[in-house]
């Protein structure tokens, strides 16, 4: 688009949108969590007023940045965006934030009896009746009953408990009992994050869920021994009440996660096994439900309807990605001009890039990526490592993982262009290098060759998730 000049108040205005209102007017789905709203097609990423926070990236910012980042848009075109583009109209600023007092954590009032409580969980979550007596014994599970402002209205929850280590409840997670209608989920005000709903076993494993129903689903589903492992429900994806749970536990040494089957549940899987490997846990295992959630499994067991599982579009399209870059390899690599070609193909994809044509980009990054995997092919020859194109192919691919690999193309250029220049001028160095320096470029040529296919693969999954949202509507239309 052409240059646009922004005065010093429009940019202002720009960056005081309410993140919510402009969210909800783009028609995305906002999941109320306590005082934030979590995007509904990433749960890792949280918003309120005008700031986001993505919670698996460790970034966040004001509304300019998130409309860049979440809209690939370029600076002039978000800041454009969020005023109303020409026709003038501004979004509500977000209302400044004043700092509240911190309210004193304290469980909601219970209800006197449990007879809602058990009707839901039994009959429409089909949770096995000894495991929710074991946690309603623990003083982990139990119904609460609150009124509205006005007194007129009474609220019926099943609160999840956490307790810290001295047997204290510091973290309590509230779910509506009705099987219609909104779903209402929230941790309740000034909870402990580390502290959530979890059961200390004897063993050496820990078994981790997003929600505390998943964990109930699941110990329903394998009730055999399992009060000799330890478990924990995270209440979201965040890892604090996982890391609590080791610090607390010395003696566990596996962990297996076992969240959601879907997008989200597969990117936070891959950020936390990351996280788990960081402190030293070598022995984690991924355990994913069949269908999209371990309720959903208890159901389908039953003979009864359950939403089926997300695979991730990275993961769906990597395969095909990985193998035009086998082609590109074979057909297009001439091998005494590996570097040359990689420069000519890295320009293509900056120019098709910022020209706005996203097929030639690809085009371009893919073979810049197929000639980074012949050059680390050719140094693992030098190493007496020979392998077929197949298999370096297949490290590629495998090397792929979605909770990695989150921002556009735009986003990447500068980045990439650098990164292919060090690799470059290492491998242009002259001299005699040692085994570990051979290594080292060998490693050097293959995160070269990931960092271009995982440009592709973003952006091949994008377009299949709009296909896949775009058919999902149609679909609605016709049956209503």
């Amino acid at each position: 688009m052409p240059y646009i000049h922004f005065t010093e108040e429009q940019k202002l205005r720009a960056s005081e949108v309410d993140l919510v209102e402009f969210l909800r007017h783009q028609g995305e789905k906002l999941i109320r969590s306590g005082p934030e709203y979590r995007l509904g097609r990433d749960h890792s990423v949280t918003v309120r007023g005008n700031g986001w926070y993505d919670h698996a990236a460790k970034e966040g910012g004001g509304p300019i940045s998130f409309v860049q980042q979440f809209y690939n848009l370029s600076y002039p075109e978000a800041v454009t965006c969020l005023l109303g583009g020409e026709r003038g109209v501004v979004y509500a600023s977000a209302p400044k934030q004043e700092e509240e007092p911190k309210a004193e954590f304290a469980l909601p009032p219970a209800n006197r009896d449990m007879r809602r409580m058990y009707a839901y969980l039994l009959k429409h979550r089909l949770l096995n009746r000894d495991v929710i007596n074991t946690f309603v014994r623990a003083g982990l599970l139990y119904e609460s009953c609150e009124k509205s402002k006005d007194m007129t209205r009474e609220y019926h929850n099943a609160v999840f408990v956490g307790k810290d280590e001295n047997g204290v409840a510091c973290h309590a997670h509230k779910r509506s009992l009705n099987n219609l209608g909104k779903t209402f989920r929230i941790n309740v005000e000034s909870s402990d994050p580390k502290c959530s709903f979890h059961y200390t076993g004897t063993s050496d494993r820990l078994y981790v869920f997003e929600a505390p129903i998943d964990l109930m689903s699941f110990l329903s589903r394998y009730p055999r021994g399992w009060q000799e492992h330890s478990f924990v429900a995270l209440c979201g994806i965040s890892e604090h009440a996982m890391l609590w749970m080791l610090e607390q536990n010395p003696g566990i040494r596996s962990v297996c996660l076992c969240l959601d089957h879907d997008e989200a549940g597969i990117e936070a899987s891959g950020r936390l096994a990351e996280i788990l490997h960081e402190h030293g846990y070598d022995d984690v295992g991924i355990l994913q439900p069949e269908y999209k959630d371990w309720n959903e499994d208890l159901k389908a067991r039953r003979g009864l309807p359950a939403q089926e599982a997300e695979e991730h579009p990275q993961l769906i399209i990597a395969p095909e990605v990985c193998g035009r870059i086998s082609v590109c390899m074979e057909e297009c690599v001439i091998p005494d001009r590996v570097g040359r070609e990689l420069a000519d193909a890295l320009r293509g994809y900056e120019m098709n890039t910022r020209r706005n044509y996203p097929e030639g980009a690809v085009t371009c990054i893919e073979l810049a990526s197929a000639l980074a995997l012949y050059a680390y092919g050719r140094e693992l020859r030098q190493l007496g490592e020979p392998r077929s194109r197949e298999e370096l192919v297949e490290e590629l691919r495998s090397r792929i993982h979605p909770h990695q690999n989150r921002s556009s193309l735009k986003n990447r250029i500068n980045e990439l262009v650098e990164h292919a220049q060090n690799v470059l001028e290492r491998a242009s160095t002259p001299g005699i290098r040692s085994e570990s320096e051979k290594r080292d470029l060998a490693e050097s040529w293959l995160e070269l060759a990931l960092s271009c296919a995982k440009v592709s693969v973003k952006y091949e999954a994008d377009v299949l998730k709009q296909q896949q949202k775009q058919e999902q509507a149609a679909l609605q239309q016709e049956m209503g």
